[in-house]
């Protein structure tokens, strides 16, 4: 879900979106989406090259702003199988970024090694950290998350986003759907049909 609306929300500003999906129904709804998406890229069989997909995509220049919703920090034979096949290495999402670009991460553990620090500072690129829950800590983000939170609603009541919801959960599963949250057993995010 966050995906999409950040698609929805860079197509309505006029960015060229290039997106990863790791199974054929995303893959499809990616498609089906209007404006349709530049680029998705099908990253489920684990054998497609996101850094050379987006290169080519961009001409060699690279892209502007890379948002992910995690990295693999290491090789793949240290992290387990699902998740060195689904997300992008941290080398890779480094090599995609044109000059001047900007990496905005939900990895909490980014760990950039010397050389890594050296690439971005040669195309003059940051590295931001995009973490939920700082919002509600920070009376000063206040107006900015509520001004976020108004667009959003405005481009979905008027058809400029759509959200891709989960299968509802009845009511009666929602205890134990949360329980499954908590412990990182399931999506942080659930509908609840009541």
């Amino acid at each position: 879900p966050f995906g999409t609306i950040a698609i929805q929300l860079a197509q309505h500003r006029g960015a060229k979106v290039i997106s990863t999906a790791h199974s054929l129904e995303d893959k499809q709804y990616l498609e089906r989406l209007r404006p349709p998406v530049a680029r998705v890229i099908d990253v489920s069989c684990g054998k497609t090259d996101v850094a050379e997909s987006c290169l080519e995509e961009t001409g060699g220049l690279g892209v502007d702003i890379v948002l992910d919703a995690g990295v693999r920090l290491y090789s793949s034979e240290d992290e387990p199988a699902l998740k060195a096949q689904l997300l992008p290495h941290k080398h890779d999402i480094i090599t995609l970024l044109g000059v001047g670009g900007h990496w905005i991460t939900t990895e909490k553990h980014l760990q950039l090694d010397p050389p890594d620090s050296h690439s971005l500072f040669l195309k003059g690129a940051t590295v931001s950290f995009l973490n939920d829950e700082i919002w509600n800590l920070s009376n000063i983000q206040q107006g900015k998350y509520l001004y976020i939170l108004l667009m959003v609603i405005l481009h979905t009541k008027s058809n400029l986003s759509r959200p891709q919801l989960d299968e509802p959960i009845p009511f009666y599963e929602a205890k134990v759907s949360m329980e499954m949250v908590q412990k990182d057993q399931a999506r942080k995010r659930q509908v609840i049909q009541f």
